[in-house]
């Protein structure tokens, strides 16, 4: 593939500047030229690996043959009318697929929408629906959206939230548990225990959110034991169980669903991201008799549910099916943990190696210790890897963790090759 002398990475970043609000972050100031499975040239020619996935969009790689086949077959019949003006089939196949999937011996519906943070939205709207209450309780370190009902929700300031409020009323915050930061599952339970009695009585509570492994905050895992109790509690006061599944989702962690490793039934799930191979769709799926709770035209929106990104969420499950992702997940997962903690044994600054299925990442502190977060290493290493040709991507709240969320469909010589990018560049960005 040619490239045009002028068509720079430089050049661009420096269009994009004049262009462009600064609100608009990016991680690597590279500019994609094409894409295959996990890897990536820019528009200078260069070849990077990906362990960013889009944050978490691309399980089955970019450019996904059978994802792609479907999208182009769906273009020459039909490319919008929206589902609630006109409808069509793959919506309904959809829905069908996705209620056999999500946990649970109940009925269920599901809804179509664009973005993640529009799930959480009508996830929020359909349980005051249910419920005819309106508060909802959420927890430190969540990530649920930029919208600003969705910014309420999400227990992470900066960048997120500064400079944006007022926020909706009625939001509180729980603990979530981390025992690697001293917050244990009974202080986490007591913490909302709390809420009812300082903050909010338990009876005007809607829902209680919660994501099964936290994404942004850091790749916290939520322990089977917690969603259980979790569970227990919300059953006690009838509250409904909402579980955040827009970056778990869609297979990523070992099962189609991070919510089912802990044998809980949630009333509702939100998903996005990965669910359609790159293309914006996202879904709430509960309890039937929840979800018809909102009346007729209280749910919907133009694009949601889009004919394309149907196609392409159908073309998504084949995948899973034909290339057996779900088992490629967890021997992914396994093979990422243990190349980080072999990292780690010869890299004090690794304070832990930590996920769900290939969900991983590893905490960066100052000597290992855990109280001392080191956002500038982790920085360093991102920078690093990608002049060295991997890219990368952070998070956590105090932004000390590095996150891997490579396609499941890369191959594992690539993601060897990746790994020792990030031992290499983690060796070159150590100071002393």
């Amino acid at each position: 593939m040619q490239h045009e002398p002028n068509l720079t990475n430089a050049n661009l970043m420096a269009r994009r500047r004049a262009a462009i609000p600064r609100g608009v972050g990016q991680s690597h100031e590279v500019f994609i030229a094409r894409s295959e499975n996990a890897e990536i040239w820019d528009v200078e020619g260069k070849r990077y690996i990906d362990f960013a996935g889009g944050i978490a969009v691309l399980n089955t790689g970019h450019c996904n043959p059978t994802v792609i086949a479907a999208v182009k077959a769906q273009l020459d019949l039909y490319t919008h009318t929206c589902f609630q003006v006109l409808a069509y089939e793959p919506y309904v196949e959809l829905a069908e697929r996705i209620n056999a999937l999500a946990p649970g011996d109940f009925p269920k519906k599901t809804l179509f929408l664009t973005t993640g943070a529009e799930a959480i939205e009508n996830a929020v709207k359909i349980a005051r629906a249910y419920t005819k209450r309106a508060a909802i309780i959420a927890f430190t370190s969540s990530y649920h959206g930029r919208t600003l009902l969705t910014l309420g929700l999400t227990g992470k300031v900066a960048p997120y939230k500064t400079g944006f409020g007022p926020f909706p009323p009625e939001i509180f915050h729980a603990q979530f548990p981390n025992a690697l930061h001293g917050v244990s599952v009974d202080e986490s339970i007591a913490s909302i225990e709390s809420i009812f009695k300082n903050d909010v009585e338990a009876s005007r509570v809607a829902a209680i959110i919660v994501e099964p492994v936290q994404g942004e905050g850091g790749f916290n895992v939520a322990s089977p034991e917690f969603l259980q109790r979790l569970r227990t509690l919300c059953d006690e006061h009838g509250i409904l169980l909402i579980v955040d599944e827009i970056q778990t989702g869609a297979g990523r962690t070992g099962t189609w669903f991070a919510v089912e490793q802990s044998g809980i039934e949630p009333d509702m799930i939100t998903l996005a991201k990965s669910m359609a191979g790159g293309f914006p769709i996202s879904a709430v799926v509960g309890r039937a008799e929840v979800m018809d709770a909102p009346t007729s035209g209280g749910l919907g929106g133009t694009y949601a549910g889009s004919p394309m990104a149907c196609a392409a969420a159908l073309a998504v499950l084949k995948v899973f099916e034909n290339e057996k992702l779900i088992e490629r997940s967890r021997k992914l997962g396994d093979r990422l943990t243990a190349s980080l903690k072999k990292m780690a044994a010869h890299n004090p600054c690794i304070a832990d190696v930590r996920g769900l299925g290939a969900m991983v990442a590893m905490e960066l502190c100052k000597g290992g210790n855990i109280d001392q977060p080191d956002a500038d290493l982790a920085k360093r290493l991102v920078a690093e890897a990608t002049r060295r040709g991997l890219i990368l991507l952070s998070c956590g709240t105090s932004g000390n963790v590095i996150r891997i969320l490579v396609p499941l469909t890369a191959s594992d010589a690539l993601v060897d090759e990746g790994l020792a990018i990030i031992d290499a560049a983690l060796t070159a960005t150590q100071v002393g």
